[in-house]
């Protein structure tokens, strides 16, 4: 299995030299199935347009071959490598993510029960300390430690949306799909 962390030293200063901030980087699937998914923001507009995505994905693509070449296997095998922006619903990976969207809805998913507990689902209130603060919609006001976070991300809600910048679409009448038996040719 690759290393999540090892492959974050390796794209994240890719990603700030385009000006971005990395959001999460997770491998997924097995054999010729796996996908490496990073998803970065623009801080200006919490977003990625289809051309920053492009512009991100080639340097990445590139580094992991440079460092690759150098004699250190980042990732064993073939992989697909997907470069998005996180989205409204988004993923919640970084302590100042729980205080950006305090007062949205989220879902917490625990590595192990909390007060008979695994799964939260309520109002983000933010971070204090090492823990994040969810008034969940059945057990009340809960304090996670970071620790003990497997995964979280934000309910799409009218309330969200209507919080959320619109997003840019630039690019996205551009894309070209192509017929899978050209792909096959490939």
């Amino acid at each position: 299995m690759a290393d999540i962390a090892r492959l974050t030293e390796v794209i994240e200063p890719e990603a700030k030299a385009l000006g971005f901030e990395l959001v999460r980087v997770k491998l997924t699937g097995s054999d010729d199935e796996r996908v490496l998914q990073i998803m970065a923001e623009d801080p200006v507009t919490g977003q990625l347009v289809v051309d920053q995505c492009m512009a991100l994905s080639r340097r990445i693509s590139d580094r992991i071959d440079e460092v690759e070449e150098q004699g250190e296997e980042l990732i064993a095998g073939a992989y697909n490598l997907e470069v998005s922006s996180p989205g409204i619903d988004r993923p919640l990976t970084r302590r100042k993510d729980y205080n950006q969207w305090a007062g949205h809805e989220a879902r917490i998913s625990l590595s192990e029960k909390l007060d008979g507990k695994r799964n939260l689902h309520g109002i983000l209130k933010g971070v204090e300390g090492d823990a994040v603060i969810i008034e969940d919609r059945k057990a009340g006001t809960i304090e996670v430690l970071f620790d003990l976070i497997h995964s979280a991300k934000l309910v799409l809600t009218n309330e969200l949306i209507a919080a959320t910048k619109p997003l840019d679409m630039s690019g996205a009448d551009e894309i070209e799909e192509i017929p899978a038996e050209e792909k096959a040719d490939d």
